[in-house]
């Protein structure tokens, strides 16, 4: 049976990806080059240029005869990944599961995998809402996967407002009393619809004593006594941030994937995760910010990801 990949789903007897590459700038495309080339025919899944869309002018890389915006060097390693045969999906990873194998969960539907690469970019930074750094660990969480057993049968609230809170707000729907999405005053950019509450409220702060309690929350009201903007609380015993799309870091987090310190996923010289199966490359492993890098990395994941398949393969046979 044929993917269409305008709408591509991982049906039940559908052949399974050998390799599946999330994320298309400079890391995922070098790690896709060298996949296509092992034979491995690579699944590329993006959903943008992420952060090399913001570079103005890339001129300290190797055989650029004139400096490239991040956007122009973006558009030409998707051609030459396209003109190698490699696929190109864009649509949002939402997360992703699976035992032994990967199962990718996107907004176009879910692939099955032997194998991920890891390349969407750097951790995203914490929004700046008081609260979220102190109650770290307290009732903040940033994986609803992992973390949705601590809140069965209490109220939670999701920090987003695009797809990607959506898979974590009903991750949470599964165990929790009660889950609301709070977008902090941005719009909602659902492509589908649902059944969780939404709430569009500025957040003011996260508040508790020693542990997560709810949201205090800025409303356009003003008090005809004082003249001031009224404030609202809102009970939580948890709040899930899922901010924007799901990064690399996220995604790891979900499998189970030890992160430094820092936040970066922890991979070893040959770009493997602490997960079997499951590579990282560019700038979600830390380091240095360079295209250069990233292009290293990518061919290194590309390599260790083609080893891995045909390690099973063979194991498979014998």
């Amino acid at each position: 049976m044929k993917r269409n990949m305008k709408n591509p789903q991982c049906l039940k007897g559908d052949k399974m990806e050998k390799v599946i590459i999330i994320g298309a700038g400079p890391a995922g495309i070098s790690a896709a080059l060298y996949a296509a080339r092992g034979n491995l025919e690579p699944l590329v899944i993006h959903y943008g240029a992420g952060a090399l869309e913001k570079a103005e002018k890339i001129e300290n890389y190797y055989g650029l005869e004139k400096p490239l915006s991040g956007g122009e060097l973006f558009e030409r390693g998707l051609q030459q990944a396209k003109d190698l045969g490699v696929r190109i999906l864009e649509a949002q990873v939402l997360g992703m599961g699976g035992f032994d194998t990967f199962e990718v969960h996107t907004t176009a539907g879910t692939f099955e995998s032997e194998s991920v690469i890891l390349a969407t970019g750097s951790r995203r930074r914490t929004p700046g809402i008081p609260g979220i750094k102190e109650f770290e660990g307290k009732g903040v969480s940033y994986c609803a996967v992992c973390d949705a057993f601590f809140y069965r049968g209490k109220e939670v609230a999701v920090l987003g407002n695009s797809d990607f809170a959506l898979h974590e707000a009903e991750e949470l729907a599964n165990l929790a009393s009660g889950v609301t999405i709070y977008t902090d005053g941005r719009e909602p950019e659902f492509s589908r619809e649902h059944p969780i509450a939404v709430n569009t409220m500025k957040i003011q702060a996260i508040e508790g004593e020693n542990h997560v309690e709810g949201l205090r929350l800025q409303s356009d009201v003003v008090s005809q006594e004082s003249g001031e903007i009224q404030e609202s609380f809102m009970p939580a015993d948890g709040v899930f941030v899922a901010l924007g799309t799901a990064g690399s870091s996220e995604i790891a987090r979900q499998m189970g994937a030890e992160l430094t310190e820092k936040g970066n996923i922890k991979v070893d010289e040959k770009m493997a995760s602490t997960i079997p199966g499951l590579f990282a490359a560019g700038d979600c492993t830390g380091g240095l910010l360079q295209v250069a890098k990233a292009v290293y990395e990518g061919c290194q994941a590309g390599i260790s990801a083609i080893q891995y398949v045909r390690g099973r393969k063979s194991v498979s046979e014998n």
